[in-house]
């Protein structure tokens, strides 16, 4: 039977394209079902920013009428300036085994970005490296934290079958409350002592200003990574608004020296440990298992989700600090694991510094490309 590729245009479609991954995640213990009313928010033009700098096209994959695959092509002006790179991405990519349908899905997006010039394929983005990004490619033995991605084992096959190859590895580090040998304490003291630097906790009561201190330590911290893009203000401050509806404030950590914000740790519940429960929608009940997991359970996992010192306070031991703090603080509250994640594989110094605190990586994911041009 034929495979046909449409452009997703109806609210059918849409629906469609969203609901699709509970037919490949049927009876995996592991999947992490997503709020199907943030999917929808995301994918909105009208309601996420990501879109006033991008263009998005969604595609599904049918056969005999039913749905056997889903993408995104994603052109992000933003990346394209900031990089002088004409790479285009996919994401949301979901499939059934099956190469034939996997071929046509990427043969979609690789010539719907080359009739807009593009000469890179890359991917798996959700939209770009400030939201999901990553084939999960070892680590299969757990479910994702929050704002992680997760898909089977042959999706693997299907895209190095394509010929696709791998850009970067992206790390995920453990560590649980064995970690952080007693001596670690005085060398924290050390570094403080030596570089004059204090961290505090965010300041709820100041929050609205307390995010433009952050916002601005975050686009210089992260100016100079692989594929980093500066966040918009309408970006940032919806991440704001996001995070402060799941933020521990005891684990939102800035650094400052002289009263100035030098870096910044944000690590905040692992939401998933609820959400796996939930099968995607808050309502009617869903709403009511959250908030007991806030509240009466509580979370026993966390992740590190932003971490970054400006560059002229790198190297001095200020993201020792925020691992020590949090780790301190955290597993006083409960917290007895955490992820610290992303870590891109040629980042020595941040993986370094996790190393010698016992941490260990136990999920890799991975970036990749695909020329467009032939050389």
């Amino acid at each position: 039977m034929s495979i046909n590729i449409v452009s997703v245009k109806s609210k059918k479609d849409l629906n469609q394209f969203i609901k699709f991954p509970w037919l490949i995640y049927k009876g995996d213990p592991n999947w992490v079902p997503p709020l199907i009313s943030e999917i929808k928010n995301l994918l909105n033009p009208k309601k996420h920013p990501f879109h006033e700098h991008a263009e998005v096209e969604l595609f599904l994959a049918k056969r005999d009428g039913g749905v056997v695959g889903r993408i995104a092509a994603i052109i992000n002006d933003n990346h394209i300036k900031e990089h002088n790179e004409k790479a285009g991405f996919f994401g949301f990519f979901e499939c059934i085994n099956d190469y034939q349908v996997a071929e046509k899905l990427f043969d979609t997006v690789r010539d719907w970005l080359k009739e807009r010039g593009m000469e890179i394929m890359r991917g798996p983005m959700n939209f770009s490296v400030n939201e999901e990004c990553g084939l999960l490619v070892n680590g299969f033995d757990s479910p994702p934290v929050v704002m992680m991605t997760y898909n089977p084992r042959y999706y693997l096959e299907l895209i190095d079958r394509y010929r696709f190859v791998k850009a970067r590895n992206l790390y995920a580090y453990y560590m649980d409350d064995k970690a952080f040998p007693e001596r670690f304490g005085k060398v924290i003291e050390a570094i403080k002592k030596r570089t004059g630097v204090s961290v505090r906790k965010i300041k709820m009561k100041d929050f609205d200003n307390e995010v433009k201190r952050v916002k601005l330590i975050y686009n210089a911290a992260w100016s100079q990574n692989w594929g980093a893009i500066p966040m918009t203000d309408n970006e940032f401050d919806k991440l704001a608004k996001d995070m402060k509806m799941i933020l521990d404030p005891d684990l939102a950590l800035i650094a400052e020296i002289g009263g100035k914000p030098v870096g910044f740790s944000l690590t905040i519940p692992n939401v998933n440990e609820a959400l796996i429960k939930l099968n995607g929608r808050l309502f009617p009940l869903g709403i009511f298992k959250l908030l007991w997991h806030f509240y009466v359970k509580k979370f026993h996992s966390t992740r590190t989700i932003i971490m970054g010192v400006i560059e002229e306070h790198r190297h001095k031991g200020i993201d020792s600090i925020f691992y020590y703090q949090t780790f301190k603080d955290g597993t006083a509250k409960g917290y007895w694991w955490g992820e610290m994640s992303w870590i891109l594989e040629d980042n020595l110094p941040m993986v370094r510094a996790l190393e010698k605190m016992g941490a260990r990586i136990y999920k890799t994911y991975r970036i990749y490309d695909y020329a467009l041009t032939s050389k």
